[in-house]
């Protein structure tokens, strides 16, 4: 009884790693896209076609 009981704390602890690593990914994805958007606009502001 005592090994499920560990076996099952190992899961729920490996279920949470997983679930801050999808957030971080997210953060990241979020942050990524506004840096983007930043250098196109910045970057579009720098050119003068004329």
């Amino acid at each position: 009884m005592r090994e499920l009981s560990a076996e099952a704390r190992l899961h729920l602890y490996a279920r949470s790693l997983s679930g801050r690593a999808g957030k971080g990914l997210h953060l990241a994805a979020f942050y990524g896209a506004f840096a983007l958007i930043a250098v196109i606009v910045f970057g579009t502001l720098s050119v003068h076609p004329f």
